[in-house]
């Protein structure tokens, strides 16, 4: 049997299933949600084994639920009734740590209308990140740059040309130990089958491709719809039928692809400042893992290490991955900050306390990193008085392999060697 590879959400499902009836891990597919419930689980059954299963769970809850504790239901939303019955019986049982139900999608609202609040603990899970994948040297603690006046200090790790690699790779479970171009093959025909997923038709799913190919061309960046929509007309010939897309159509698809997990807006940073300027407040769009761009336009790290902005654009992609997972152990949040002026920070990572560090992302050399560090400075000063206060660390990410505190108080940290403690 494969070892397991832990994960740092693992603590989270840990600390969920002594304090919650039922918990809920929910991710896109293939990210490991299973694989870590049954880590836990005492018992399980997974629905989509078997068309008939799903029935019986859907008309039959409690024969589904009955086992020994923690009962894992894999894939729980194919028997939406299952919802209240587990609430229920959570409510009857009065202790927790009863079940544990995982997902690949979101159930509409009104089957979860009755939140769970009290009952159900809700973990994301993720690809892998580079520290769970072996690939960060784990020198730098992101859990420690929420800590006023530490330094940081690191040598090695991968260097630009492996970084391209993990990127086209991924943090896929499944892909590790896969050369590039299996791999690439893999998620090939991931994206085959997330374009089939609730679309019900060929048009749909060659527009669902577009659109796909069109977020990966405009990858890490603020995208209207409206520009998506026109990057997603399909040329007529193509298709049987009338090839236009509009608006609602293209918000209508980006809601699957969220609903599934596969697509994640970058929020804008909601915070105080002492000017009049006015905040973009336009959300950036990222995969749940680079890797599904590069697939989606057919790069490899070749053609990556050949254009440099677009390297860019991507190693950006694969640091917001890893600081959202980094950030989520710690329930902690990511966000963007850009304001009419043009002033943009790519990521902001907030916790629970108010306590806020900020992150600029750069493939690396001395003028971006200074860049990077000026523009840090710039919202700190843009900044009120508390905001400012509850400011930990200023920090520029890089693809290089050193990470040290500048002397004007600004780090720059490695990717490949973040950690979360």
């Amino acid at each position: 049997m494969k070892k397991y590879k832990k994960r740092f959400a693992d603590i989270a499902i840990k600390n969920a299933i002594e304090t919650f009836g039922a918990v809920i891990i929910e991710g896109a597919k293939a990210v490991g949600k299973s694989t870590s419930a049954l880590h836990v689980a005492a018992s399980s059954v997974s629905l989509d084994s078997s068309p008939e299963l799903a029935a019986l769970a859907q008309t039959s809850p409690a024969v589904v639920l009955a086992g020994e504790v923690p009962r894992l239901v894999d894939e729980w939303q194919l028997a939406p009734s299952l919802w209240n019955a587990v609430r229920h019986e959570a409510d009857r049982r009065g202790v927790p740590g009863q079940f544990i139900l995982t997902g690949s999608a979101t159930p509409t609202d009104d089957i979860t209308r009755h939140s769970g609040a009290g009952r159900f603990g809700r973990i994301r899970l993720r690809t892998m990140s580079l520290a769970e994948t072996g690939h960060s040297t784990a020198q730098v603690s992101f859990r420690d740059l929420f800590s006023r006046g530490g330094k940081v200090g690191g040598l090695g790790g991968p260097d630009i040309p492996q970084m391209a690699s993990l990127i086209v790779q991924g943090g896929w479970p499944l892909v590790m130990g896969m050369t590039e171009a299996q791999a690439s093959l893999y998620l090939r025909s991931y994206l085959e089958d997330t374009a089939r997923l609730d679309v019900g038709n060929r048009t749909d799913r060659q527009r669902v491709h577009a659109l796909i190919r069109a977020l990966a061309r405009n990858l890490a960046t603020q995208t209207a719809i409206r520009n998506l929509m026109n990057e997603t007309q399909i040329p007529e010939p193509e298709l049987s039928e009338d090839a236009g897309v509009s608006v609602p159509t293209v918000r209508k698809y980006l809601d699957n692809l969220t609903r599934i997990f596969i697509l994640e807006e970058l929020p804008a940073w909601s915070t105080h400042i002492r000017s009049n300027v006015r905040q973009r407040v336009s959300p950036k769009w990222h995969f749940l893992d680079p890797s599904l761009a590069a697939s989606a336009l057919g790069v490899n790290s070749a053609r990556l290490l050949s254009e440099p902005k677009t390297l860019g654009f991507f190693f950006e992609s694969l640091a917001i991955r890893d600081l959202r997972i980094y950030a989520d152990a710690l329930g902690g949040t990511v966000s963007y900050y850009r304001d009419e002026t043009g002033l943009e920070v790519d990521a902001v990572a907030e916790l629970p306390d108010g306590k806020w560090a900020g992150f600029e992302i750069k493939l690396g050399g001395e003028q971006f990193v200074n860049e990077g560090a000026a523009n840090l400075k710039k919202l700190r000063d843009k900044l009120a008085e508390q905001r400012q206060r509850d400011l930990m660390s200023l920090n520029v990410v890089t693809a290089g392999n050193t990470s040290y505190s500048r002397d004007d108080g600004v780090n720059v940290i490695a990717l490949g060697h973040l950690t979360v403690a």
